[in-house]
């Protein structure tokens, strides 16, 4: 899977209210290309971090680019299916996923691309049963799912005591729908920060606020 602005998002969106110098572990739930690992290792010198998949293929990719990266030392790529929760020994301080989220009725035939792009790889319930049974109990979750999900999945959080802390709605333009949303959830009851991003101005450009969330990543 190619580098996507979801991926971008959600590596620059997640956990800003965390310490830079904080030692904690973190898990990126189908890391495909590494990129999520990679900018939270950029944003936390002093994490851990985790990177898993099910495709050989994004793996070896993955492996690649963190080895070419000045945080080699601080990720590890390893093959592991998140459904398998038995096979997990630690509990994380952020667990981060850009999850599968197409229906079965949009399967193209592609075992590698349906896997990484459809829910029957990664059911929500399951992401969330399994997130929330490894999450520290300070621990934050975080997710970009479309936006037309974003209600049901805050529900099925709420119902295994994982709460909403905040939420970005993200659309491409000023004229488009909201097609993202950006949900971080904690074990504990805060009040929600909630807020909007258009990624366009009128001139195609991008806008102010996405280039200042983004901005630390692109050359």
């Amino acid at each position: 899977m190619k580098v996507g602005t979801d991926g971008v998002l959600l590596g620059a969106w997640a956990c800003p209210y965390t310490e830079q110098t904080m030692t904690m572990k973190c898990l990126d739930i189908g890391t495909g290309t590494g990129l999520i690992a990679l900018m939270l290792a950029q944003r936390f010198p002093a994490a851990h971090i985790t990177g898993i998949d099910i495709d050989d293929a994004s793996l070896e990719q993955a492996k690649e680019n963190v080895e070419a990266s000045p945080f080699r030392g601080q990720i590890h790529i390893k093959k592991q299916d998140f459904i398998d929760i038995d096979s997990f020994s630690n509990k994380y301080d952020i667990i981060v996923s850009n999850p599968p989220f197409y229906k079965e009725e949009t399967l193209g035939g592609n075992q590698a691309r349906d896997a990484a792009r459809h829910t029957t790889s990664l059911p929500f319930d399951l992401l969330i049963e399994n997130a929330n049974r490894l999450l520290s109990e300070k621990g934050l979750f975080c997710v970009i799912i479309p936006y037309l999900e974003a209600s049901s999945f805050i529900s099925m959080c709420a119902f295994k005591k994982l709460y909403l802390h905040r939420r970005l709605d993200v659309r491409s333009s000023e004229r488009k729908p909201f097609k993202r949303a950006l949900l971080e959830f904690g074990k504990d009851i805060s009040p929600t920060q909630a807020g909007t991003l258009t990624l366009q101005d009128a001139h195609n450009s991008r806008t102010a606020e996405y280039a200042q969330l983004t901005g630390a990543f692109y050359l």
